[in-house]
Order: structure tokens, then C-alpha cells, then sequence
């Protein structure tokens, strides 16, 4: 009845002694294995974003008139009456453009009337395209409007890149010549 082994807890009031739950045993933990120094890792570049972040937009509602180039990329969604030489361009189905682009991908919903000149064109169904297209690839969607030539272009260069000024170096240079030209000079007598 009186068993000494068991440990009470002593009740301040006075009640009688419960006996304490018996203490968890833990586990002795085994030694460690050696961990082999791992090499350092070289900080991995900054990835770029999936869009860049120098992307310029012609909202729409704006009319803007005059070139736009830039290494960058133009999302057109109002109406644009002049040339464009930038890496990429999405023309908007709001979109218009009056004028030649020049760009490495060029996505058109809207409208384009002019040539284009790219690496990768892709005339969406909405497009409305009035003008002559050299490409190295071309992808037109069922319901596309396009009225030109389309030309494939070379891929002779690997890499080369579209928004270079065609046979810039084919041009020959100006001629030289020693004639003049002479205009008469008109004046009007004093009055």
C-alpha cells in the first residue's frame, strides 16, 4: 500500500498526493557523421524579367507623328504616322501605323500600312497589313487581312539583326564631281 518508490506531488491544499506522470526518456543522440564542405556557389546572375522593362507604350486615344527607335520595345495602341526601328513591336487591335517597321519580332492585331521588315512576324486575326513584308519567318492566322509581297530573307549572317540598315554597305559612294552649278540670281529693284 505504502510504496516509497513512487514520487508525490505534494498539494499545498492539503489534499492528498497525486502521484507525477513518469518523465519522457530521451534518446541519446548519436554522433554526427562528418559533413563534407560543400563547394561555394558563385551568386547566380539577376534573372531578366519576362517582359523587358524598357517597354514604351503609345496608348490608345494618342496620335503621335514622327520616327520612334530605340533598343527597346514598343506596345502601339493608338495611331502612329511614321517610321519605327526598335527590337520588338506589338501593334494592339486599336492599334494603327502608317509608316515602315523595322524590328526583330514583330506582332501586329491592329493595322500596319507600310513595309515591314523583321525576323519574326506574326499577323494575328484581327491584322490588317497593306504593304510589302520580308521575314525570315512569317506566321499569318486564319482570319488576317494582307495585302503585298512577302520576301524571306536571308539567313545568311546567323544573328544578324534586322533593324540594321539594309546593304548599308553595298551603297557606293557618291560621285565626285568638278562641275558647277549656277543659278541666276534674281533681285528685285527697290521700290
Amino acid at each position: 500500500m505504502f510504496n516509497k518508490n513512487k514520487p508525490f506531488d505534494n498539494n499545498p491544499s492539503g489534499g492528498m498526493g497525486i502521484p507525477k506522470p513518469p518523465e519522457p526518456v530521451q534518446p541519446k543522440p548519436e554522433p554526427a557523421a562528418p559533413i563534407a564542405a560543400a563547394p561555394a556557389r558563385a551568386p547566380e546572375p539577376a534573372r531578366p524579367a519576362a517582359r523587358s522593362s524598357s517597354l514604351s507604350t503609345l496608348s490608345a486615344g494618342v496620335k503621335y507623328e514622327g520616327n520612334i527607335s530605340g533598343a527597346g520595345e514598343l506596345q502601339v495602341d493608338g495611331s502612329l504616322k511614321g517610321d519605327i526601328r526598335v527590337v520588338r513591336v506589338v501593334i494592339g487591335e486599336g492599334g494603327a501605323v502608317e509608316g515602315t517597321v523595322h524590328a526583330d519580332i514583330l506582332e501586329v492585331r491592329g493595322r500596319v500600312s507600310g513595309a515591314i521588315v523583321a525576323k519574326q512576324v506574326k499577323l494575328f486575326a484581327t491584322s490588317r497589313v497593306e504593304g510589302d513584308i520580308t521575314q525570315e519567318q512569317l506566321s499569318i492566322e486564319q482570319g488576317a487581312w494582307f495585302q503585298g509581297r512577302c520576301t524571306q530573307a536571308k539567313r545568311d549572317t546567323p544573328g544578324a539583326n534586322m533593324l540594321e540598315t539594309p546593304a548599308a554597305a553595298e551603297k557606293p559612294a557618291p560621285a565626285k564631281t568638278d562641275a558647277k552649278v549656277e543659278a541666276p540670281i534674281q533681285t528685285k529693284p527697290a521700290a
